[in-house]
């Protein structure tokens, strides 16, 4: 069943990477807002992404989420933390941000409940998903 759905997993991974790099892109350098250290941090984590991925499918490369997981699962931690510090489940005096913007500043407020962080964060847990699908699949013995 799942090796039917092998064809679209990287380019929705692209395609996911892409829509998120473009839009914490427009959030900065169109509407000017800030990024905080926790949103580098995700940044760092999702811009190689758009190229790995965009490798991987030039390169047919079946393996490619060997090289996208790491970052991807790590942007995604990041941004959980981010997430519970921007709902206020974690206590903003345990925040990073000591300098500059800080980490819970409220931004954009979509519909009441979807921010910044919480964009990033399904952003990750999307090309994550993905990916850990593609390794699933590959990793799944060939019946004869």
């Amino acid at each position: 069943m799942l090796e039917r759905l092998k064809p679209y997993l990287l380019p929705l991974a692209f395609l996911q990477a892409v829509i998120a790099m473009t839009g914490s892109l427009y959030f900065s350098e169109v509407m000017h807002l800030v990024p905080c250290v926790l949103c580098w941090y995700q940044r760092i984590c999702l811009y190689p992404l758009v190229l790995i991925t965009l490798v991987g499918l030039l390169r047919k490369d079946a393996k490619v989420y060997q090289y996208v997981l790491p970052l991807s699962i790590t942007g995604f931690l990041i941004a959980s933390y981010h997430v519970l510090l921007y709902y206020g489940i974690l206590p903003e005096s345990i925040a990073p941000c000591q300098a500059g913007i800080s980490c819970t500043t409220r931004s954009i407020e979509w519909l009441g409940f979807i921010t910044i962080p919480l964009l990033s964060w399904t952003a990750h847990l999307v090309i994550s998903a993905l990916m850990l699908v593609a390794w699933r699949i590959d990793r799944k013995p060939v019946s004869k």
